[in-house]
């Protein structure tokens, strides 16, 4: 998968050629350059970065200073890199892209771990993604500390208000009509419900789902959520999480709490390629 969205990202970027390079850069010309963080961030994408450059020229010599998963302060060095000047700087954006926005995703799931820290609730990511992306991201929130959700809509039954809303005259009540086809279609398959209520948790716990998503619930009714699944069922809060409140969440009890911030909104953290002059 490497290869192939690196090969992407630079066939997108290059196009036909290079044409500063090709028209400002000696051909066999060397270069030496350094990625340097500009701000404290938690790494990762570094396998990216490297391919990028090995993609246009295999005799790029690459030292890491930095791992994935590692914190870094302002000025720290994440790779050296020397080898052809035309293959250092075609790569350069490509690899930039790369760790900016993996590192972004990492540090801002760094934040919310440390958040919680202390608490029994773990940090989940979503679906909430960059399309083609979604393998990179959920890595780079390991990367963070974070726990990955489900992949996609294949490894896990989570069923949602809107499934449902379409199953709203089903008989004893929707949550379990639901619960059992999922058992019975998915017996190997962890079963999730959304709840919006109180009602709706009793329900869930009673159909024998394996976790409860407490949807956009006070705290108060998570508290109440938690004790109504003590040992039934475990249970993850969903819904607006930010920073400011993830601890409060946590403090109420639930092991997860799932945050589509840490990718959709994680902002590219600020990295730079400096050639040695």
């Amino acid at each position: 998968m490497i290869r192939q969205v690196v090969a992407a990202a630079l066939a997108e970027d290059i196009g036909p050629g290079d044409a500063t390079t090709l028209a400002t850069v000696p051909e066999g010309a060397q270069a030496r350059g350094m990625m340097v963080a500009r701000e404290p961030l938690v790494v990762a994408g570094m396998e990216l970065a490297e391919a990028a450059f090995r993609e246009l020229s295999p005799s790029v010599q690459i030292t890491r200073a930095a791992q994935d998963g590692q914190r870094v302060a302002e000025g720290k060095p994440l790779l050296s890199i020397t080898g052809p000047a035309g293959a250092l700087l075609g790569a350069e954006r490509v690899a930039l892209n790369f760790v900016q926005r993996l590192s972004g995703v990492a540090t801002i799931t760094a934040q919310f771990v440390e958040a919680i820290q202390g608490t029994r609730a773990q940090i989940l990511d979503t679906r909430k993604t960059t399309p083609g992306w979604r393998r990179l991201e959920k890595y780079a929130v390991t990367c963070g500390g974070g726990r990955n959700h489900r992949v996609g809509l294949f490894d896990m039954v989570l069923i949602k208000d809107n499934h449902l809303a379409v199953l709203k005259d089903e008989s004893p009540n929707p949550v379990a009509a639901a619960v059992h086809r999922a058992r019975s279609r998915y017996p190997l398959l962890k079963v999730e419900v959304e709840a919006d209520t109180l009602e709706q948790v009793e329900q869930a716990v009673a159909a024998g789902a394996d976790i409860v998503l407490l949807d956009n619930m006070n705290l108060v009714q998570l508290r109440l959520a938690v004790q109504k699944c003590k040992g039934r069922a475990q249970t993850e809060a969903s819904g607006g999480v930010t920073l400011a409140g993830a601890r409060a969440i946590a403090e109420t009890g639930v092991d997860f709490i799932s945050v589509g911030a840490i990718t959709h909104s994680a902002r590219a953290v600020d990295i730079a390629l400096d050639f040695e002059l």
